[in-house]
């Protein structure tokens, strides 16, 4: 009797069985299809308020490949992104804007052709004060081997290492070694240890964009610039000779007769050190009301300083030229001289003055060269 239940009760489980047959993790959904496999991840996540527009906007997929990846902006317009070849990964190609609200929209599919979908949105920071900055020297320019790099900014960056980690300078020589200096708390610039390799292309980026640069202010655009290092040419002054000598490739190519700074007035001195050519002027005003003089013009005029000191001819001061130190800082030149000068000088030339009674002061707007490499090294924002 015993036997004929227990024989019972297991037919009847066998029979329980066999009408379920359901495996694990295989569950069915509403319209009848097993749910996909794939899984979609954002980054920003969903919801996620100030987001870094620097940053990309990345949808990546596992146990699936994606299949369609939308990011659109506020206005309905779709931002450019790249699918990855394997399309494992998706990335935007176009910069996000600040203070705006996206929408992403993903579909991805696993081995057995199920859909898997992921849709969100995210706001962008929106900063309290973009600053705006500007690059020296400009693109195609053709500057001396003493030429540093500018940025300058409107407002001051409070922090400057930030700054600095999105600058890049590389050469068409490889690399030259040199660093940032920060000159004031508006201008960062790049100066090479030694002057720079002759006749190299130089490129400059400036990754600013979506830089936090502290107290709410953010960079405005990124920058570049690519330029020329022309050929070597030094110019240098050694006061009491009444000379200045010019240097090509190291060696001499010409030498002038000058009269430079009155020796006895260390207020007059054309000042000791390295400067370079920052401006040429066919025509310049030497007025200075303080001395007595107005409507001054003279030739062939290149500025070296913003202290006050040029190289120009000065034919008024003929007699003296190549003889007597008599000029109120500045070098005075033979006119045929100062055009020949003139002509051969690039913006960036370094110009070397040596035996002055005064050292220039480091107050000039183009000074990177009167600091040692030790102390220009001390001025970067990355120690």
């Amino acid at each position: 009797m015993r036997s004929r239940l227990i024989g019972a009760l297991a037919a009847m489980l066998v029979g329980l069985t066999a009408c379920t047959s359901t495996t694990a993790g295989t569950a069915t959904g509403p319209d009848g299809q097993q749910p996909a496999n794939a899984k979609i991840t954002a980054v920003p996540a969903a919801n996620a308020k100030d987001v870094a527009v620097s940053e990309p906007v990345r949808i990546t997929v596992t146990d699936g490949t994606l299949t369609e990846v939308k990011l659109t902006s506020p206005e309905g317009k779709e931002v450019a992104g790249k699918l990855a070849d394997d399309k494992l990964s998706w990335t935007n190609t176009e910069p996000l804007g600040y203070g705006k609200s996206y929408s992403y929209a993903a579909k991805a599919t696993d081995a057995n052709s199920r859909t898997a979908e992921l849709k969100g949105s995210f706001t962008t920071v929106n900063p309290d004060k973009q600053v705006r900055a500007t690059i020296n020297p400009i693109d195609n320019a053709t500057v001396g081997v003493g030429m540093p790099i500018s940025l300058k900014f409107d407002s001051p960056p409070k922090d400057r290492a930030a700054v600095q980690k999105a600058l890049s300078v590389t050469t068409s020589k490889g690399e030259v070694e040199g660093s940032w200096g920060w000159l004031s708390d508006r201008q960062v610039d790049w100066r090479p240890k030694e002057y720079w390799p002759a006749n190299i292309t130089v490129t400059v980026t400036a990754k600013l964009y979506g830089v936090p640069y502290g107290n709410g202010a953010f960079g405005r655009s990124d920058l570049s610039t690519k330029f020329t290092v022309g050929r070597n040419q030094v110019t240098k002054i050694n006061t009491p000779d009444h000379q200045m000598v010019v240097y090509r490739d190291g060696s001499q190519v010409a030498s002038y007769p000058s009269s430079n700074g009155k020796d006895s007035d260390p207020n007059l001195n054309t000042p000791n050190g390295t400067m370079i050519i920052m401006s040429k002027e066919p025509i310049g005003d030497f007025s200075n009301p303080q001395y007595g003089y107005t409507n001054v013009k003279k030739k062939w005029s290149l500025r070296i300083s913003n202290h006050g000191e040029y190289i120009h001819e000065n034919e008024e001061n003929h007699a003296n030229i190549g003889k007597v130190n008599s000029s109120h800082g500045c070098v005075n030149l033979f006119e045929p001289d100062a055009k020949a000068f003139f002509d051969s000088a690039l913006i960036g030339d370094p110009v070397e003055v040596t035996g002055s009674q005064a050292n220039m002061p480091t107050t000039s707007d183009v000074n990177d060269w009167l600091f040692s490499w030790e102390k220009w090294k001390s001025m970067s924002a990355i120690k």
